[in-house]
């Protein structure tokens, strides 16, 4: 690989940075699992709503980025600006509700697959996923792992 070709791709993965991670972050655990699943029970039966969901999930995306990019702050900031208050904390509060159920979706995912791989109980894969993540969180700063997507 010449030298050249290689700056640039570092130069843009430079310029992607976390962003790259967000846009990928609908393949988590939990959504790998749904996917294999319905994979192996309907096979390329469910191919087509394809054609219905991807321009819909890739405008509400557009559309979101944007309001960002325009406004300079989040969806609930922007929110607060058309609705009372209560409405916009109920809002998040249910979007609070969904992102814990998906985390926990998530471990228990992994814990899935670390018992395929390992033969250890699911729940005490699950748990020490959990544990794992809750440390690395706690006492791995932001930096470090920043350091490892360029």
């Amino acid at each position: 690989m010449k030298i050249g070709v290689r700056l640039r791709s570092i130069a843009l993965a430079e310029q992607l940075g976390p962003g790259l991670i967000t846009g990928a972050a609908d393949d988590d655990p939990s959504g790998i699992a749904t996917y294999s699943q319905a994979g192996a029970q309907a096979g390329f039966g469910l191919l087509w709503t394809m054609v219905l969901t991807y321009p819909l999930m890739s405008a509400v995306q557009l559309v979101s980025a944007y309001i960002g990019r325009d406004t300079g702050v989040g969806l609930a900031a922007n929110m607060e600006k058309l609705f009372p208050t209560t409405v916009v904390t109920g809002l998040v509060g249910l979007l609070f509700v969904a992102n814990t159920i998906n985390i926990g979706a998530d471990l228990s995912a992994m814990g899935a697959a670390g018992t395929l791989v390992t033969g250890v109980n699911g729940h005490v894969m699950t748990i020490g996923f959990a544990g794992l993540s809750l440390l690395l969180q706690l006492f791995v700063p932001y930096r470090r792992y920043a350091s490892l997507l360029k």
